[in-house]
């Protein structure tokens, strides 16, 4: 889950990360009592969980409380690279006297944690990683050791911080791992880390993403989450205790069990689709390995509701989970959606193997439903659902 700036500024507050004074708002008349609360001058920052917000012209500085107004209105209902603004964070201004950048991310790829700090900050970090690498200094972090005091100084010294701020930067660098650690983020970034003009360093902006898997010991997270913008299915799906995720431009809903199972699905959908009209994959569900006909019947329900969609691929290798409990789901699911008054008019190509495989077959043939269809390969049920998809 990625957070606006204010929630990172209010996270990195928490774990006493320096930051400066500000306040959220949606109106741009709020905007006037809360930069005399700030002093009488004030930064407005566009809250939108994209980057390049400079210079969309999303982040202005307001001279005094009534120019605060005139910027506020300007920029709420901005689109800032399709992202829309609804609120903005007033923020208190500071004498910026040096730019830098910090970082702790999750490397994947050498199955560790990474530092990333440079001296040249304030700038897309991306640019500065292309064309000067050397400025850009990668330190890993040992997951069981984190970020004591001699590997704060290594990642300082690496990066080259200049010694008047290298004892603060250091400091910064532990209370950003607590952060790091204490609330399962996946990233934790600070760019601009500043030097102010009396020598103090302030983490300026920040970006924090969270890792969705740890929420079950992080209940304060659900907070956090932008209900205005998630998907209206995924937000459905979460509250059943799905895993769904909703993709773009597909027209086949996925049903499996097991991630493995699921993503080579997406593929042979894909596959499958290049020969009829470019059918394509319209969601990622995985019911689990030891789903019941009741998890079965709620991840059919809220594909079904998918407008995108128009034929389902019910794909499941039964282990754990039993094919006649699969089969029931979907039985009982079509009978849930007849009760509530709901047609279902969207083919179900169904390919079902292993653990009571003829069972789930047989009542499946037994129910007989006009929009299922069995399918006793991977493959050619996939050729059949993206063939339904399109016509």
């Amino acid at each position: 889950m990625d957070l606006f700036e204010y929630q990172a500024r209010d996270l990195f507050a928490k774990h006493g990360v320096p930051v400066l004074a500000g306040e959220v708002i949606d109106t741009p008349e709020a905007a006037r009592e809360v930069t005399e609360r700030l002093g009488g001058r004030a930064v407005v920052k566009a809250q939108v969980k994209t980057g390049g917000r400079g210079k969309a012209g999303g982040v202005k500085l307001a001279s005094d409380p009534a120019d605060a107004v005139e910027k506020a209105g300007a920029i709420l209902g901005m689109d800032i690279k399709g992202h829309t603004v609804h609120r903005v964070m007033l923020a208190q201004t500071a004498d910026i006297a040096d730019e830098y950048y910090v970082s702790f991310l999750l490397d994947r790829t050498n199955r560790t944690f990474l530092a990333m700090a440079s001296v040249e900050g304030g700038m897309d970090i991306e640019e500065v990683a292309a064309t000067k690498p050397e400025a850009l200094a990668r330190i890993a972090v040992d997951a069981v050791d984190g970020v004591t005091e001699e590997k704060a100084r290594e990642i300082v010294t690496a990066a080259a911080f200049p010694a008047e701020v290298a004892d603060q930067v250091a400091d910064v660098l532990r209370q950003l791992w607590e952060v790091f650690v204490k609330e399962d983020a996946l990233l934790v970034e600070v760019n601009p880390l500043v030097k102010t003009g009396d020598g103090r360093i302030v983490a300026l902006d920040g970006k924090v993403s969270l890792d969705a898997n740890a929420e079950f010991r992080q209940p304060d997270h659900a907070a956090l989450e932008d209900r205005d913008a998630a998907n209206p299915l995924e937000a459905a799906a979460k509250e059943r205790g799905l895993n769904y995720v909703k993709l773009d431009d597909g027209n086949v809903g996925i049903i499996g069990n097991g991630a493995g199972l699921v993503m080579s699905t997406l593929d042979v959908v894909a596959y499958a689709g290049e020969k009829h009209g470019g059918a394509k994959p319209a969601n990622f569900l995985d019911i689990g390995g030891g789903a019941s006909a009741e998890v079965m019947a709620n991840g059919l329900e809220i594909i079904l509701g998918d407008p995108d969609v128009t034929s389902v691929f019910v794909n499941v290798f039964g282990g754990i989970t039993a094919c006649d409990a699969v089969a029931n789901g979907i039985v009982q699911a079509l009978e849930l959606l007849k009760t509530k008054g709901e047609e279902v008019t969207k083919p179900l190509v169904v390919r079902l193997d292993g653990n009571n495989a003829e069972l789930g077959r047989k009542i499946l043939t037994d129910a007989n439903h006009p929009l299922v269809e069995q399918v006793d390969s991977m493959d050619g049920a996939a050729d059949r659902a993206a063939e339904l998809a399109t016509k």
